[in-house]
């Protein structure tokens, strides 16, 4: 495959949604932190963004097969780096989720383990192809992601460990479960859940709060039904044009909590009312549409398993988000993919658009 034609074949489309997105991201993030002790941050995301345009273009001209073939053994790596985080791990807030190297980096393995395990259960299932799934089959599946999983949540950062779940689930669904088979792994589950709860083996008792007080914020409007609440007044304060940008009274009063990550799309809609919520929405609606449209054009079953993989990560993380602005879902704290500030969910963002962008130009390739 010649240079030009990988050119030619990048999906330049999706580029264009994805940089209007992330325009978008960088003046909220400039009007939600004008006047707070976060200024700036808009300059930050813009170095997020920039590095992370990088390693889009250097991850769309690596061959994924490569990655395909290096999979379990990046799996390892991964858990390694999680067991790592445990002993020697950078603490802050009372979760220890970094690891410090010189220079003042951090790096947090997490946020980069969905992109390994999505890989690594393309390359699972497309082993498993042409032949029913056994229940051996879908306990290893359960294997790979739940382990790394119990890693993250034992960090604890139940929001990262969550947004693995959408991964396995994916490529279940693609790789053939039977409907009996869900049947019963959703009554095992939620047998195990409920045992869980009742006994806090499982969610320390802040993460159980989290998870329970979206239902009746007023209960404690000034603690665990804070956020909640505070998100709702801007969310129906914006109505239908919005009262405009630096004039949020929640967001620009420091009502809102953290408006520049998790709940940046309620300080949007306070700034930009209805239209700029729908204004957004239609654009993780063309993002959306034009991954799936690439995952029905690659060239082979891996490239469909990973692109729909990265598909459920998104769909799940905008779900999440939006529907814990609006009360409807637990606080979690998983970020608004291309909207909220942070690198790490930033350049995981647009590795995984690099990897898009691979399978897409290879679609032709025998």
């Amino acid at each position: 495959m010649t240079r030009f034609s990988s050119f030619r074949d990048f999906d330049w489309v999706l580029l264009g949604f994805v940089s209007l997105l992330s325009l978008v991201s960088v003046l909220e993030i400039r009007s939600a932190t004008a006047m707070t002790k976060f200024h700036g941050f808009d300059h930050k995301q813009i170095g997020f963004l920039a590095i992370g345009m990088v390693l889009m273009f250097i991850m769309s001209l690596i061959d994924y097969h490569r990655l395909v073939d290096v999979a379990y053994a990046a799996v390892g790596v991964s858990l390694a780096a999680l067991v790592a985080v445990l002993v020697i791990g950078t603490k802050h807030l009372g979760a220890r989720r970094w690891i410090k190297f010189p220079g003042g980096v951090h790096f947090q393995p997490s946020e980069w383990v969905k992109l390994v395990l999505i890989v690594a259960l393309a390359r699972y299932f497309w082993g498993l192809a042409g032949r029913d799934l056994t229940w051996r089959d879908v306990a290893k599946a359960f294997a790979m992601v739940c382990v790394p999983m119990l890693l993250v949540l034992k960090q604890p950062d139940l929001g990262t460990a969550l947004t693995y779940l959408p991964v396995l689930v994916m490529g279940l669904f693609l790789g053939g479960i039977r409907l009996k088979q869900v049947a019963i792994l959703v009554v095992t589950f939620a047998v195990l859940g409920g045992i869980g709860w009742n006994t806090g083996k499982l969610l320390k008792p802040y993460q159980k709060q989290r998870l329970t007080s979206f239902m009746n914020p007023d209960d404690d409007p000034k603690g665990s039904g804070y956020q909640i609440r505070q998100s709702l007044i801007a969310v129906g304060s914006g109505g239908v044009w919005g009262k405009g940008t630096n004039r949020g009274t929640q967001t620009q009063g420091d009502f809102l909590p953290i408006p520049y990550t998790d709940f940046i799309f309620a300080a949007l809609c306070e700034e930009h009312g209805f239209i700029g919520a729908l204004g957004v929405l239609l654009l993780y609606f063309m993002i959306l549409m034009r991954l799936i449209q690439n995952a029905q054009t690659a060239s082979d079953l891996p490239g469909t398993f990973i692109i729909m993989g990265i598909v459920a990560v998104i769909v799940f993380q905008i779900a999440v988000n939006i529907g814990m602005v609006l009360g409807l879902m637990p606080v979690t704290g998983i970020p608004l993919p291309l909207l909220s500030y942070g690198g790490s969910s930033v350049l995981f963002t647009f590795l995984a658009l690099g990897i898009v962008m691979n399978i897409r130009m290879r679609r032709f390739v025998n």
